[in-house]
């Protein structure tokens, strides 16, 4: 086989582009920023400035240097783009559009499909960071129908995880945060007839077995999706026997 260089790249192999936070969190196995988490190789690339404070307080003038950070990932060879915080979705349609690449930066893109999986008059459970910014007008603004069937739970009073995440005090105990996901994900499933659970935050997903154990739901997240699109990009060969 005869390969040719591409875009004068330094390195191959990495399907998916993630756009990273400036922050400063310990990104432990299961999260979005740790490479480890995944059965692939993926592409990093901080996008400076773009602080947790800038990304909850939707601050639209941080466009131009995600721009700049997605077409450094695309010039280096990724297929497809996502993020490390769901509220970057608010630049998905853009992003799209000047990059010509499949985009999909929130989690919360998975909710239609969801909605098809779950039994009707059944909803679902959304646990998100800050439940203050996951609003009705939020959602309609990433094409995101709200609805009587989203129920949403942050974490915003949760000691260790706003603590750790939202305040950036620099440790991160994961069995704390896994209590509190876990007690999150209960509130909500007592609370309301729920077919499903989505951790919303890309920090949740190491607590996804420990939610689905406590819940018996099943449970989605940044990783799920990743994972999806990353088997479209790059599908499966088979090799068995009848």
């Amino acid at each position: 086989m005869r390969y040719i260089t591409r875009n004068r790249q330094v390195s191959y192999g990495e399907a998916i582009g993630i756009l990273l936070l400036d922050s400063v969190i310990p990104f432990i196995p299961g999260d979005v920023a740790n490479a480890t988490t995944y059965d692939f190789p993926v592409r990093f690339k901080k996008v400076t400035g773009f602080t947790v404070d800038r990304a909850i307080g939707r601050d639209a003038s941080i466009y131009d240097d995600l721009l700049t950070a997605s077409r450094d990932l695309a010039a280096n060879g990724v297929r497809a783009i996502t993020g490390d915080c769901g509220f970057m979705a608010l630049h998905q349609e853009r992003l799209q559009q000047d990059l010509g690449l499949p985009v999909f930066l929130s989690s919360l893109l998975q909710i239609p499909f969801i909605r098809h999986l779950v039994p009707a008059g059944t909803g679902i459970g959304i646990i998100t960071a800050d439940r203050r910014g996951l609003t009705p007008a939020f959602l309609e603004q990433i094409n995101i129908p709200s609805g009587p069937d989203l129920f949403i739970q942050g974490m915003e009073n949760s000691l260790e995880f706003a603590a750790a995440v939202l305040e950036e005090k620099g440790t991160l105990d994961a069995d704390k945060i896994q209590e509190e996901a876990v007690a999150a994900a209960r509130v909500v499933s007592a609370a309301q007839n729920i077919g499903a659970i989505l951790l919303e935050c890309s920090v949740l997903p190491p607590y996804a077995r420990a939610v689905h154990d406590a819940t018996g739901l099943p449970v989605f997240d940044y990783i799920t999706m990743i994972n999806h699109v990353f088997h479209a990009l790059e599908p499966r060969r088979y090799c068995g026997f009848m």
